[in-house]
């Protein structure tokens, strides 16, 4: 191996890096807040590329029915329960946001050329049909049991993973999808040749990482959700919502998700199940940062990244398997460095 193709595989290294990087926030964000291994993170990466290279292709985005149906049972659930509380205001809030959006932004994608619309329009519809979903299922699968011990939450999460996928299946099929680039335009620093999307890339996880840290630190919101993290019983004696918390977390999650699939849909062929692998290259970027460190977690998904770089020039065909390996000696030496806490009752 000579230095230019160390410094190609390690610009490959660090573009994934920077994917699993938001991927990796997203799940510890997760955890932090609502004790839930979102597993099915990945599969939001998978329905933003998808669900835009449908769109790109002139078809209706078979997600928008997904969110219809999910805002429905939203609706049926608090819109019903505002009613008989006698908060008629409420439950029209309700299902204005939860029922009449979905069916609107339907129509909409149904009558307009959308095919034909700028990239950035197509991008921000794209966000709002994946980016919903992620509160409503808060709401609908992990809000009912959210006083639950953590592995009935993972069963959940597990059971929620294998009906995306299927889904995944059903609604874009078994082809693989490829959106065009941002930009064409691209540059030779040395014998690196550098393209527009690897820029857009690592720009836009810069902006989101800052606009998260910004988020954390300076918004009622934000704190809220630090403070639930810290103490979830001590927030909530606070006055501070549990419920408005996970939805919020599970919100920034799906955006994460969606943004990234948004990202990535340029430079690799996205299948219904390419989801999964990419967010456990997140979870093990996650589990590095002991899946409460934001700092280590983001250093862990670019150690991941590099790694699987060069792991696919050495040996290609197991590739994936370094990569997963590499969670054995990490959980080892938590193991022995970390002391043992009972889940909080």
């Amino acid at each position: 191996m000579d230095m230019s193709i160390a410094l190609i595989l390690s610009q490959d290294g660090i573009t994934n890096g920077a994917i699993y990087a938001l991927l990796a926030l997203a799940l510890v964000l997760v955890f932090a807040v609502t004790r839930v291994i979102f597993i099915q993170q990945g599969e939001f990466v998978a329905y933003g590329a998808l669900t835009l290279a449908m769109m790109q292709s002139g078809a209706l985005p078979a997600t928008v029915w997904m969110l219809v149906v999910m805002g429905a049972l939203v609706t049926a659930l608090d819109g019903v329960r505002a009613l008989k509380a006698g908060q008629g205001r409420r439950a029209v809030g309700v299902a204005g946001w939860n029922l009449a959006y979905p069916l609107a932004l339907a129509a909409a994608l149904g009558a307009l050329p959308v095919n034909e619309a700028p990239l950035a329009l197509q991008v921000l519809l794209t966000l709002a049909i994946v980016v919903p979903m992620g509160p409503m299922m808060y709401r609908l699968m992990y809000q009912p049991i959210a006083s639950a011990p953590v592995l009935v939450l993972l069963i959940v999460s597990v059971a929620l993973h294998i009906a995306m996928v299927g889904l995944g299946l059903l609604f874009f099929g078994a082809e693989g999808q490829r959106t065009p680039a941002f930009s064409e335009f691209s540059f030779e620093i040395g014998p690196l040749m550098v393209s527009a999307q690897t820029l857009w890339v690592l720009l836009v996880s810069a902006l989101l990482i800052v606009a998260l840290y910004q988020f954390f630190g300076r918004t009622l919101y934000g704190k809220a959700l630090r403070a639930t993290a810290i103490n979830r019983m001590g927030a909530q004696l606070m006055g501070i919502s549990p419920t408005l918390a996970g939805r919020l977390t599970f919100f920034l999650a799906a955006f994460i998700g969606a943004l990234s699939g948004v990202l990535i849909a340029p430079i690799t062929t996205i299948y219904y199940d390419t989801g999964f692998l990419i967010g456990l290259k997140g979870f093990v970027a996650a589990i590095i940062g002991g899946l409460a460190s934001y700092p280590l977690a983001a250093l862990g998904a670019l150690a991941v990244g590099l790694l699987e770089a060069f792991a696919s020039f050495w040996a290609s065909a197991y590739k994936e398997v370094i990569v997963f390996t590499l969670i054995i000696p990490v959980l080892l030496w938590r193991s022995l460095t970390s002391h043992h806490v009972e889940e909080e009752e």
